[in-house]
């Protein structure tokens, strides 16, 4: 059977610290780095990103939006990173935010999450916002192959809060309802479950929520939003071990230069370890 996303997040996460590193090529950003905003700029772009990190970083997180708007060639480039992203020992979180009900959501799953997939990736990001029981069909899949979701659950950008933070009849609000089921998810599960939540790290205290879900917290908001890495025992307290910082820009913006992408890398990894607590 294979290893449980969790398992071998937990593994990577030990050896080379949390730091996950975001793979967004925006055409901004193929033009800082001297590249033309088409097919051959992003596979350059790719390439150079997973050459200088694949050997140091936990987990890329490639965002699919970026490559999908060059057609079919673009997926094509983002098939060929996912592969050699995974195949140079780092795991890979497709961005992708699908969801949906039923066969439909079947098949977004199938996309990403089915082993034999040309996108198959170690684990995907989800919205439930159709209702948690809407991503069944990932859920089972992702079990089934031994990888991961991260399901929307606090989210960094403002217009979040109208869906997350509307409370039910039960009196908990949205948000904390995702939390609930995630960990309902990873019960029983060690060293880490697989089934993760998307909490921002520019939120604040979050002491209010039972952020406790035995499983992964995907913290965006590291970097160009404005979050530090001093922040994230604040935002995250006893749950900080299990926090995935996200960076992006933060780090890409310092392309193509090989070397600067790594020293950028190495300088948040190296400032998000002397924010956990030691012990």
């Amino acid at each position: 059977m294979t290893e449980p996303f969790g398992a071998r997040l937990r593994r990577a996460m030990d050896e080379r610290g949390p730091l996950c590193v975001g793979i967004d090529p925006h055409a901004s950003l193929l033009t800082e780095w001297g590249l033309n905003d088409d097919v051959a700029g992003l596979e350059r772009f790719s390439r150079t990103v997973v050459e200088a990190l694949s050997d140091r970083v936990a987990v890329f997180k490639p965002q699919s939006a970026f490559f999908e708007r060059f057609g079919s060639s673009g997926v094509a480039v983002l098939e060929k990173t996912v592969q050699e992203a995974r195949a140079a020992g780092a795991l890979v979180l497709m961005d992708a935010k699908r969801g949906d009900i039923g066969s439909t959501m079947a098949a977004y799953a199938e996309a990403f999450l089915r082993k034999d997939s040309p996108l198959f990736s170690d684990a995907l990001t989800v919205s439930p916002y159709l209702g948690y029981g809407s991503l069944s069909p990932a859920v089972v899949l992702a079990r089934e192959s031994g990888a991961g979701l991260f399901v929307l659950a606090l989210t960094s950008n403002p217009e979040g809060g109208e869906v997350q933070h509307a409370v039910r009849a039960d009196g908990r609000n949205v948000g904390a309802t995702m939390l609930a089921h995630l960990a309902a998810e990873n019960t029983g599960e060690e060293p880490l479950g697989s089934f993760g939540a998307v909490v921002g790290a520019t939120l604040g205290d979050l002491s209010s929520y039972d952020l406790d879900i035995n499983g992964p917290l995907l913290a965006p908001g590291v970097g160009a939003q404005g979050a530090t890495p001093a922040d994230l025992p604040g935002v995250f307290g006893a749950a900080i071990r299990n926090v995935v910082p996200n960076v992006s820009r933060g780090v890409l913006r310092h392309g193509p230069d090989v070397s600067a992408l790594r020293a950028s890398a190495e300088r948040f990894a190296d400032e998000i370890r002397s924010a956990l607590p030691t012990g």
